[in-house]
């Protein structure tokens, strides 16, 4: 397994998630395996991985949506999992989450900019009304957004970018060190995902640490450090980006990128699940009970796999 090489601002620690299954719950359903993994200030890690590879469950137990089966997970080397009440809200004072759907993180009903009225009541109850609206302008400007545009809008009035940015505003101004980004530019246009992955990369140089989740291989390299490579609730691969996808060892993510299509190949990407099947399933993933990590060159790590 891996060692901790770096100051780590949030580790995982042969983390499990088991889910009870059937009508009584006799079944099992493990979702993720002995992840082991770190991040550090500064730091974006890419956790990729195709449709049910656990990657959001990861992402829900780290900001304490789910819990953890076996395993640990801290933060600033205290257990997550033993927080509690004013702990687990200061908590989420410096660990925040912004997910895929912008549109279902606000009421329709609500102009958008009720999420900082929560916020304030939660967290800045005895702010005064002057700083405050200072604050929550100076935070949408970070994020490249004009206070004007945005405040007192209808959510069917703004974007998907724009709600999208709404919300990583929201979480900036809790002043937090660690952002878990799950799939936050799949729903976005193009143009605006460029706009957003640059927007992490300037928050990355604020001293955040950046979990971002994601299916594309390719955004995954445009913005990480560290990239992990996620199959069936294990990591298969794991190190930093330029040697994972410049140097690729195991064979599940060998299949991954000769499925990324090329400008001029005219390949496309098989459909969500294939690695199951197709191009990707021609491989397995890790050897059967095989949790073990080797390191292959400095940092980079490769699952056994069965040839």
């Amino acid at each position: 397994m891996p060692d901790d090489r770096k100051a780590s601002l949030l580790s995982l620690e042969r983390v499990c998630k088991v889910y009870r299954t059937g009508t009584f719950g006799a079944g099992e359903l493990c979702a993720v395996s002995d992840v082991t993994f770190s991040i550090a200030p500064n730091e974006v890690v890419a956790l990729v991985g195709e449709s049910g590879s656990g990657k959001t469950t990861i992402g829900r137990m780290i900001l304490r949506l789910e819990a953890v089966t076996s395993g640990s997970i801290r933060f600033d080397h205290t257990a997550v999992s033993a927080l509690r009440r004013s702990e687990l809200k200061d908590y989420y004072r410096s660990v925040q989450g912004v997910f895929q759907d912008p549109f279902s993180s606000f009421n329709p009903i609500f102009k958008a900019d009720r999420v900082f009225k929560i916020l304030r009541q939660e967290y800045f109850a005895e702010s005064a009304d002057a700083p405050w609206q200072a604050r929550v302008d100076d935070a949408l400007e970070a994020v490249g957004l004009n206070p004007a545009d945005v405040l007192h809008k209808y959510p069917h009035q703004l974007s998907g970018g724009q709600l999208q940015r709404l919300l990583i505003a929201r979480a900036l101004m809790m002043d937090i060190r660690l952002l878990v980004a799950d799939e936050i530019i799949s729903m976005l246009d193009a143009s605006t995902r460029i706009d957003v992955l640059n927007l992490l990369g300037g928050l990355k140089e604020r001293g955040l640490g950046i979990l971002f989740i994601t299916h594309d291989l390719s955004l995954g390299s445009y913005i990480a450090d560290t990239s992990i490579i996620l199959r069936r609730g294990r990591i298969v691969e794991m190190g930093p980006t330029d040697d994972v996808f410049g140097d690729p060892r195991h064979p599940y993510t060998k299949a991954l990128l000769a499925a990324v299509p090329r400008l001029h190949g005219g390949e496309e990407l098989p459909p969500p699940g294939a690695g199951d099947g197709a191009r990707a399933g021609e491989v397995d993933a890790v050897a059967p009970n095989s949790p073990t990590l080797e390191e292959v060159t400095p940092g980079h790590f490769v699952a056994e796999h069965a040839p």
